[in-house]
């Protein structure tokens, strides 16, 4: 009981568990907002688990939709443009025959035109790799 009387008369003030947790929510609704500062990072898209009972026809197209949603949705920014290497990676076996994984490196950039609409850009390249074994997001 006098660790607790301690506590209570402790010089520093004492915030509310609720006070504590708008702060801590506050910095990370802060930090996840659209328009932030420009970032590289790599990640790996499945591309295989998209592809189930896609017509052969719309796979390649399919695949290229994919990327462009997943780098939408982890970068935040409603632009999006890939380059023409992933673009002919995506292809290169033919429509039909998508890659089962491909490595992207996402570049968040800031626009350079004044009158665009969206701040940030978001540059998709693709990384070869040997294996996808033990890849982290960098």
């Amino acid at each position: 009981s006098s660790d607790l009387s301690r506590a209570s008369n402790s010089p520093l003030p004492q915030a509310t568990y609720q006070e504590a947790q708008s702060e801590i929510m506050g910095k990370t609704v802060k930090g996840t907002r659209a328009g932030k500062e420009p970032v590289t990072r790599d990640y790996t898209v499945h591309l295989h688990k998209h592809m189930q009972k896609i017509s052969f026809k719309k796979r390649a197209p399919r695949a290229v939709r994919v990327v462009r949603q997943f780098a939408s949705k982890v970068m935040t920014t409603k632009d999006v443009r890939i380059d023409t290497k992933l673009n002919k990676f995506l292809w290169s076996n033919g429509v039909r025959n998508v890659p089962r994984r491909v490595r992207i490196r996402l570049s968040r950039k800031r626009n350079e035109d004044e009158d665009a609409k969206e701040k940030m850009f978001t540059l998709v390249q693709h990384v070869p790799v040997e294996s996808f074994k033990g890849l982290q997001t960098e």
